[in-house]
């Protein structure tokens, strides 16, 4: 399987996150990224680095407001006298009185965020598109011919709506690779497994029926992102019907999440899909520090296997995994489930 990394992601390294109330040091590190390249490293991967795709394929999802907002926030937020070292939104808009579009950066800031997960940095901004466009590239070479490819995207993306940021995602990888599939094939189906709900992929294609997005996840009634993520969210318009959320009670095991796997697999069948978009999510383990559900290495390996028994040309894109001494063996194990393998011992 052809991987792709970039090391300008590296350059992304908050400080900082509000949690319970205070600020902690964020989870999502570089370690993160580089734990999980030395590890496809280590089982015979050659890494390979992304042509350049340009914005057309990032503008085809979000915004030009929201764009240009990540791209000008961190230099304008620095010229405020005694602003913090990173973009952090503070001021949001209150529902039913957002009417119009402010000018200031601070008030940009908290209408392009849906939390306080989501600060910006001096090379935020440019991490991000490499991000992208590793997807971007990823989604190119399944254009190509390629059966599969991965993107190793730091930062995440599946948090990320068409005009916000939030749970330490700004744009959106999943659905601009699925949206760069589209340019081939007429149905692309979107499974996310990460622990998390990805409320801003569902966001992105909630009225579309060219995109069928599924959601494995943590119950949100008690767990982020709280207020969307659950079973009678079903799309809206021409998107009604295509979307499918799952959600599992909190610590379930490799069994409940295979039983709800095949659920998402005959929505998928019956779709049509002619590609497939993985968000490779790994913070459903056991071990990692989100405390959302109890996934094994095997089971990773297993679901992986799961999906890739679809026969669908296929883009996998990095998304959560936070526990820096388990990680790398997630995305391994994972990997080796879609190729066919066993995982290492």
């Amino acid at each position: 399987m052809l991987v792709f990394h970039s090391p300008v992601q590296a350059k992304h390294h908050s400080h900082q996150f509000m949690r319970h109330g205070r600020f902690v040091p964020t989870r999502d590190v570089p370690a993160r990224a580089d734990n999980i390249l030395a590890e496809l490293t280590r089982d015979g991967h050659a890494i390979h680095q992304a042509r350049p795709h340009g914005m057309a394929p990032i503008a085809a999802i979000h915004t030009p407001e929201f764009l240009n907002f990540l791209e000008t926030a961190w230099a304008e937020w620095r010229r405020i006298d005694g602003a913090a070292e990173e973009v952090m939104p503070y001021v949001f808009p209150v529902r039913g009185m957002d009417y119009g579009y402010p000018t200031h950066v601070i008030a940009r800031a908290g209408y392009h965020a849906h939390d306080l997960w989501m600060p910006i940095g001096e090379h935020s901004h440019e991490a991000a598109l490499a991000s992208a466009n590793l997807a971007v590239e990823a989604a190119a070479r399944v254009l190509e011919g390629e059966r599969a490819a991965y993107a190793l995207c730091r930062p995440s993306g599946h948090h990320a709506f068409a005009d916000m940021a939030g749970g330490n995602c700004f744009l959106n990888n999943a659905a601009i690779a699925a949206q760069h599939l589209r340019q081939r094939f007429g149905r692309v189906a979107l499974v996310d497994i990460d622990v998390h709900h990805g409320n801003g992929t569902q966001g992105i294609f909630y009225g579309r029926e060219d995109v069928l997005f599924v959601s494995l996840h943590r119950d949100p009634i008690d767990y982020h992102p709280f207020f969307c993520g659950y079973a009678q969210e079903r799309g809206e318009g021409r998107g009604l019907g295509y979307n499918l959320n799952l959600p599992l009670p909190a610590r379930s095991g490799d069994e409940a999440y295979l039983a709800a796997l095949e659920t998402a697999c005959r929505r998928i069948a019956a779709y049509g899909a002619e590609a497939l978009v993985v968000s490779l999510g790994v913070d459903g383990h056991e071990d990692d520090p989100t405390e959302g559900l109890a996934i094994t290495h095997d089971g990773f390996r297993r679901i992986m296997a799961r999906l890739a028994a679809l026969n669908l040309p296929s883009v996998l894109v990095q998304e959560g995994g936070y526990n820096i001494d388990t990680i790398a063996r997630c995305v391994g194990s994972a990997l080796r489930g879609f190729e066919g393998r066993e995982i290492a011992a």
